[in-house]
């Protein structure tokens, strides 16, 4: 079967899935092995990778009254299978019979009732004896506030995250207290250290201020079944390393540098020298062929110095160092020789810098190659009438929130409040790729369906590191992948960069060049990650 992204369900899209699934003769209590076997795993490696053996490792588990809370029980009785010390600590009622505790009870775990323990002095021992804390108290059935035992025992839990030795938190499909829709979260709710979203991840979970509570994200399969009507409608998808790295393009061993393109880039001012070094370098890294840098003249001899490997376009400029109107008659003539445009970033902000792109990309004989648009070229656009209606070839643009406020005439929290809807709407009515970036960044076309990326790292807040989003985008498109599958892959390889940047390094203090020396690594282990096939050593 071919790679597939994730879809990203709200709560009624998951009920009609597992409905469709017991029409296509697997049960919900089959669902429900799989997903506590499958979260186990998840639990029994993350055990692991702190170096803690589960065999006598003390582990509580949190059970709620409905699904969520079978779901923890079948985790629990895995762990204790497995030899971990389990605790099931019982928040609310649960039913009677209960098939999942009496499975539980038969592997020899504790179990332990709110109930019976009102001033939450039993919990508190069990907690500080636990190297893991499973939630499985409150899954996307429930949206109204936390009250009572639930609260209390939320809070309790996230009054130990400032402790040294605390216990790591394990959410099943939902940190309680979040929204599964809206990514709405309780004042008390859980702050998750890793989810398991089960089957598929739900809205809320990639939405914020939900994003908050979820730690790290990871779904795992629970055996539905492949291909149902009820799971290919949706058209909102969670962007996987596996799809990504099956959209690269391959390299042919008779290959040569035109095989993989060329792409110009036009970006920098006096001001913004840094963007346009950025820009380029991003584009080779990612594996362009050639890559021609057009910039100011005074720009021109201070990115000649650092930048060997490309192909340099003195521009005439303005009396403030920015691009000159002029320009578009340099850059004309040689458009036969490039397969794709990046323009915007670092060029200022102007009137002449507005004409100029109007000549470039809009009206009388635009450049009708692929083109990506980024910073500056879209506060530029901004003040072009009805510019999408002009724009004829084949676009993406890349705003961060205030540069779509400004494209749209709207407010940064009105395009925050529902970016999958902001980036849907306007992709549609302008007729081009959308990439809304930020954490988890949207990627929506003209049609409709919409990616999100898994990733949302502070690490990436720093100037610069947009600039190389453009050029990993740029570069892709110049290499054969359209621009929606470009916008898409770009970035996914620019947040699995930036992951491996905040690994090393920490959350604070990365910048732009970092996240450019992991770009080749990032895209040989994402096309390892889909089986593309490698090079055989034949000297080994």
């Amino acid at each position: 079967m071919s790679a597939q992204n994730l879809k990203i369900v709200t709560a009624a899209q998951m009920v009609a899935i597992e409905q469709a699934s017991e029409r296509n003769g697997v049960s919900t209590d089959t669902l429900m092995e799989q997903a506590g076997l499958a979260a186990a795993k998840v639990a029994r490696d993350e055990l692991g990778s702190i170096l803690l053996p589960t065999a006598g490792t003390n582990l509580l588990v949190l059970v709620g009254p409905g699904n969520n809370g079978a779901d923890g029980l079948v985790t629990a009785r895995h762990l204790r299978r497995w030899g971990a010390e389990l605790a099931i600590y019982v928040v609310s009622k649960r039913p009677d019979p209960d098939p999942k505790m009496q499975l539980a009870l038969r592997y020899g775990v504790n179990v332990y009732y709110a109930d019976d323990d009102p001033s939450l002095e039993e919990l508190e021992q069990l907690i500080g004896r636990s190297r893991m804390v499973i939630d499985a108290v409150l899954g996307t059935g429930r949206a109204r506030p936390l009250e009572g035992s639930v609260k209390q025992i939320a809070q309790r839990l996230n009054s130990r995250r400032s402790q040294a030795n605390r216990p790591l938190v394990l959410a099943l499909d939902l940190p309680t207290g979040l929204n599964a829709d809206t990514g709405e979260v309780d004042p008390a709710g859980l702050v998750a250290d890793l989810t398991v979203a089960l089957g598929f991840p739900k809205v809320g979970l990639l939405t914020f201020p939900g994003v908050e509570l979820v730690g790290r994200l990871k779904a795992v399969d629970i055996g539905l079944p492949v291909g149902m009507p009820e799971e290919k409608v949706i058209d909102l998808e969670l962007l996987t390393p596996d799809w990504v790295g099956a959209q690269l393009p391959v390299r042919p061993v008779n290959s040569h540098k035109g095989t993989f393109g060329h792409l110009l880039v036009v970006a920098g001012s006096r001001n913004y020298v840094g963007a346009a070094f950025l820009v380029a370098q991003a584009a080779i890294r990612v594996g362009a062929g050639l890559v021609t840098l057009a910039t100011p003249e005074s720009v021109y001899p201070i990115v000649a110095g650092k930048l060997t490997e490309v192909i340099h376009l003195p521009l005439p400029e303005d009396s403030e160092g920015r691009i000159h109107p002029s320009a578009v008659d340099v850059i004309r003539p040689k458009l036969s020789s490039y397969d794709a445009l990046a323009v915007g970033s670092g060029m200022g902000w102007s009137g002449g810098t507005a004409e100029f792109l109007e000549q470039l990309l809009l009206d009388g004989s635009p450049i009708q190659l692929p083109v990506v648009v980024d910073a500056d070229g879209l506060n530029n656009l901004s003040g072009l009438t009805n510019w999408w209606q002009r724009r004829s070839g084949p676009t993406v643009v890349t705003p961060h929130p205030g540069e779509m406020a400004t494209l749209t005439g709207t407010s940064t929290p009105e395009v925050q409040q529902d970016r999958v809807q902001s980036a849907r709407r306007w992709s549609a009515q302008w007729g081009v790729t959308v990439a809304l970036k930020g954490a988890n960044t949207v990627v929506a076309d003209a049609e409709g369906l919409a990616r999100v990326s898994p990733f949302a790292n502070p690490g990436l807040a720093s100037g610069g590191t947009g600039d190389v989003l453009t050029g990993i985008i740029g570069g892709l498109i110049a290499q054969g992948l359209t621009p929606e599958l470009s916008a898409c892959c770009g970035v996914y390889i620019h947040g699995q960069a930036g992951e491996v940047v905040t690994q090393k390094l920490g959350d604070a203090g990365t910048v732009a060049t970092d996240l450019i020396q992991e770009l080749p690594e990032t895209i040989k282990w994402l096309k390892q990650a889909a089986g593309q096939s490698q090079i055989i050593n034949l000297f080994a």
